[in-house]
């Protein structure tokens, strides 16, 4: 059964949403983003974990690092979230959250920019959002153009190209860390059909990393106006010459091409 045969009187916009990811598909799409998202939670820390938005049944924030971990949602009811609001008005102060979750929050709300303002709003400093959107560069954007049912989940939203997630970012003096495309294969309904061709996922990053359906962006807040303080001991002549340096080094991830913004222009 189709979402678009079920009337608004019986299901909302966030009911369609919920209903949609519960199904195969929707189940297949999220198993992969929350593998990934899990992957990447470690390496971010923090005190406060802020999830805006539920979109299925997975808990996303299981290998999060901050021990206080907050599902904000519009129905609380149904999705046991532990805040009720709005992404576009987070009920929370300024700068009292490490991380923010939004999975596919942006393809859901009418005012995609005003959500990531809220957001830099109440990140702390060095702080990280993590964002999953609908790519509208794939097979998944190509078959929203041409789908019967526009008004159906999840073709019904925003679809945000990542090149306008990025220079919002860069507008909010965000500073992108990581990012990867996920799920190569085509909005297959039937498993059967996914499953033949799950070789995809191995061979997409390789061959056309724009072509997935989902991006997933992790950008940190930066802090401006800040001098970084030398330590006592900086310039000071070494005792012992030749002395060895620090064995511990800090790796950052490599940013992959297509997250890199181009500033030639």
């Amino acid at each position: 059964m189709l979402n678009s045969e079920l009337p608004d009187s019986v299901l909302s916009l966030h009911n369609q949403i919920l209903y949609w990811f519960d199904q195969p598909l929707g189940r297949s799409l999220q198993a992969l983003e929350a593998r990934h998202i899990r992957q990447a939670l470690p390496r971010l820390y923090g005190t406060v974990a802020l999830q805006v938005g539920r979109v299925g049944r997975l808990d996303l924030m299981t290998t999060a690092v901050p021990p206080t971990r907050i599902l904000l949602d519009r129905d609380i009811g149904r999705s046991r979230c532990s805040v009720k609001g709005t992404p576009d008005s987070l009920p929370f102060e300024s700068k009292s959250v490490d991380l923010v979750i939004l999975p596919h929050t942006l393809d859901f709300t009418e005012q995609p920019r005003q959500v990531l303002r809220e957001v830099h709003r109440v990140l702390s400093p060095e702080g990280h959002v993590i964002i999953l959107g609908f790519n509208p560069m794939s097979a998944w954007g190509l078959w929203r153009l041409i789908a019967r049912y526009r008004s159906a989940m999840p073709w019904r939203g925003n679809f945000l190209k990542l090149s306008r997630i990025k220079d919002w970012l860069d507008l909010l003096d965000f500073e992108l860390a990581q990012g990867r495309m996920l799920y190569y294969r085509p909005p297959l309904q039937k498993s059967r059909f996914r499953d033949r061709l799950a070789f995809l996922e191995k061979i997409g990053d390789r061959w056309w990393p724009m072509g997935a359906a989902v991006y997933m962006v992790v950008a940190k807040k930066r802090v401006l106006g800040m001098t970084p303080l030398q330590p006592s001991w900086y310039g000071r002549k070494a005792v012992v010459s030749g002395m060895a340096e620090p064995a511990a080094k800090v790796i950052y991830p490599r940013i992959p091409h297509w997250l890199r913004r181009d500033r030639s222009g």
